[in-house]
């Protein structure tokens, strides 16, 4: 009778402390849940604070002529803005901290290989530029050419990247690469199947990481935390998260 005594207070015993586990897991859970999601849903306007301010001044005094060269290709303003948002912050950020003149001399004089560096207000690399250039023409056919002169049309290699960095170093002709960019990507990853968000999460990254790479590539790439604004290592975030917080929460205002 006592090992029967024993048994059953063992059992009792074991059944309170699974109750109390089961109980202490889920108060843990519920505690959890909601730091978590805190700590993935940022301010990227308290974040990037002035340098975000300033992309947005440069959305709203630019608009016009972004939204008009959209209209022929029937590209949606919002997706573009969001997709280029972050490189306008970055741009802000090391504008005025960064001297590439002699990058910009060895990349006409030997090529991307001596010399890759963002370009412009868009952020364009030249080596990106020219994968742009080559893909456009055998997509686009005809209307490659009202956005892009042909390689063949320059008289030299040295010419051709010349032309390139000019390209970059004028914000509306810089922004032809980015129209023809999204033309590329959409029928290269059929981002049309897509809903808005997770177009813009594809399309972001593929501005960021590189259209070239494939579609499961960029998915996975999609989270992972590679974007800052500084000239040195810091703390990073994901571009693509960067650049949904900004249609999220500016697209459709006309004053940001």
């Amino acid at each position: 009778m006592q090992d029967s005594l024993v048994k059953s207070l063992q059992k009792g015993a074991c059944l309170t402390l699974n109750n109390f586990c089961n109980r202490f897991a889920l108060l843990v859970i519920l505690f959890w849940l909601p730091l978590n999601g805190t700590a993935q849903q940022l301010n990227y306007s308290e974040i990037f604070g002035d340098d975000w301010k300033k992309a947005l001044s440069f959305l709203d005094e630019n608009d016009s002529w972004m939204k008009a060269a959209l209209v022929r290709y029937n590209i949606p303003y919002d997706e573009i803005a969001a997709v280029i948002f972050p490189e306008l912050v970055r741009y802000s950020a090391i504008s005025d901290k960064m001297e590439i003149t002699l990058l910009k001399a060895l990349y006409r004089n030997i090529g991307k290989g001596y010399a890759d560096f963002s370009v412009g207000r868009f952020q364009i690399k030249p080596s990106c530029a020219e994968k742009i250039r080559k893909a456009a023409f055998p997509v686009m056919g005809k209307n490659a050419a009202d956005l892009f002169r042909k390689k063949s049309e320059f008289s030299n290699d040295y010419q051709f990247r010349a032309g390139i960095i000019t390209d970059l170093e004028n914000p509306q002709a810089e922004f032809n690469y980015i129209i023809a960019f999204y033309i590329i990507s959409a029928k290269r990853f059929g981002t049309g199947q897509l809903d808005k968000h997770n177009r813009i999460r594809l399309l972001a990254t593929a501005y960021n990481a590189g259209f070239w790479k494939k579609k499961n590539d960029l998915e996975i790439l999609e989270d992972k935390k590679f974007f800052n604004t500084k000239l040195f290592k810091t703390e990073n975030y994901s571009y693509a998260d960067v650049a949904l917080y900004w249609f999220d929460n500016h697209a459709g205002n006309p004053k940001q």
